[in-house]
């Protein structure tokens, strides 16, 4: 490919720095796809023979049908993709195969390949994300009635349902799937027939060239085209958002399961045994979805910082594009599945949970509400009353609701008898109405309106 410029081949060093094959073999497919509809365009517009790009086409399929069964051979000193394709090419339908590549280089070549892979990756990231949502949904419908402690501070706060807490998630990861699907509207321009950097004086029909590989539009500028990975950080963005959500999930998951919460029993193909310990049941998927959160972060870290300092067009730093990227996507796939299925598999212990929110005073905001409603005092007084109550409370071992009316009234004479109506998990709950509460009923609304966004059949 040099020889026309170059009196030597490049060094082992060269050669072994330069290579991207091992890793840009991953674009086969969309490599001849781009290629397939580049010569078909070529003949269109009669600049090259229709007997030559038959021949081409053909060709094209044979090479994918060989990778398809064996796989794509790693030649160092071909370098890409790209080369190795047009050189088996060449071996199957001889020196026509050399019109394959007027008026393209390998820098809008790869532009093209990359974004429809990454395409296909934001894909299937949308279907990864709507499977864990359609399990989150399904898991929160089971129990929008089953109490369970609401923290902050990792710190008994105010009961909520479990239901309300699946779907917390649930709305986490549609604004995920959101970002994905807006990554894949900005992505969806080609590249192809941009060239080198400068486009080209072929007359070319890039609109056709567009549609067959399922673009809306063309590129606008050919030296944005070329030099761009927009889309790639757009994608390990909201991979990273993504992971991120994941990992949050998945830490719960881990304390739940642990003995001193015990609300959640994980599947068992979800998890490990110990090589010593035969009682232990290890977290271990969970915890792989909270680690590769870091990869996939680190993954948008290597990628940002490639591209930060690039002036334009291409330069050879953008060779390493593509390895955080598709190291990222395999990881993301991996996660989201996993997720599923831990979602969709494991049991909870609502008895327990129910006991711990019953357990940590988790209704002492519901006494400070009645007081205000009930007793007309400024809610800051009633904040004080209610510290008084919890400490009473605790000094005799018992929760709000086990205080006598004695006791409330050595605190405060104007608390009556009704206080006991609001001091249950049941009745807390039940109180918080407001849109998007966690009273049963609302998280019943809330579960109906996430199964029709998603299109679940009743």
């Amino acid at each position: 490919m040099w020889g026309g410029r170059f009196a030597e081949g490049p060094s082992a060093i060269m050669r072994e720095i330069n290579a991207s094959i091992p890793f840009d073999k991953a674009l086969w497919r969309e490599d001849i796809a781009g290629s397939r509809a580049h010569v078909a365009m070529l003949a269109k517009q009669g600049i090259v023979s229709e007997a030559d790009a038959k021949a081409i086409d053909e060709g094209l399929q044979q090479v994918a049908a060989e990778y398809e069964r064996d796989g794509v051979p790693e030649d160092w000193d071909l370098e890409d993709i790209h080369m190795t394709v047009e050189s088996r090419l060449t071996k199957i339908v001889g020196p026509a195969a050399g019109r394959l590549h007027t008026a393209r280089s390998r820098n809008d070549q790869v532009a093209t390949d990359f974004r429809m892979w990454v395409r296909s990756a934001m894909s299937r990231a949308e279907d990864g994300l709507a499977a864990l949502m359609r399990a989150l949904v399904t898991r929160a419908d089971e129990h929008a009635d089953s109490v369970m402690p609401g923290f902050t501070h990792l710190q008994t706060a105010q009961p909520v349902t479990l239901g309300h807490h699946l779907l917390a998630y649930f709305e986490m990861f549609e604004r995920d799937r959101a970002r994905f699907a807006d990554a894949r509207a900005r992505l969806d321009e080609c590249p192809l027939g941009s060239a080198a950097l400068a486009g080209t004086g072929f007359d070319l029909d890039r609109e056709m060239t567009a549609e067959a590989l399922g673009f809306s539009r063309p590129t606008r500028n050919s030296l944005d085209a070329v030099s761009d990975r927009d889309f790639a950080l757009d994608y390990l963005q909201a991979a990273s958002t993504c992971a991120i959500h994941l990992s949050r999930l998945a830490e719960e998951m881990i304390l739940w399961a642990s003995q001193p919460f015990g609300f959640i029993k994980l599947p068992d193909a979800l998890s490990t045994g110990s090589s010593i310990m035969p009682q232990k049941k290890n977290p271990d998927a969970a915890e792989l979805v909270r680690g590769h959160a870091g990869r996939i972060i680190g993954a948008m870290t290597a990628l940002s910082i490639s591209m930060k300092g690039l002036p334009l067009a291409y330069s050879k730093d953008m060779q390493d594009d593509k390895p955080p990227v598709f190291e990222a996507a395999g990881l993301l796939d991996l996660c989201l599945a996993a997720m599923e299925g831990m979602v969709g598999k494991s049991t909870f212990d609502t008895g327990r949970m129910r006991k711990a929110a019953e357990a940590g005073h988790a209704t002492a905001t519901d006494l400070a509400d009645w007081l205000v409603r009930q007793a007309d005092i400024p809610f800051r007084e009633a904040h004080h009353i209610t510290g008084a109550a919890v400490k009473l409370a605790d000094q005799k071992g018992v929760a709000l609701d086990g205080l006598t009316i004695e006791d409330f009234h050595s605190i405060d004479e104007r608390i009556g008898e009704g206080v006991f109506d609001v001091l249950s998990v049941d009745a807390s709950v039940a109180a918080r109405t407001s849109y998007g509460g966690t009273a049963p009923a609302r998280v019943r609304e809330q579960v109906a309106a996430a199964r029709q966004r998603l299109g679940m059949e009743d």
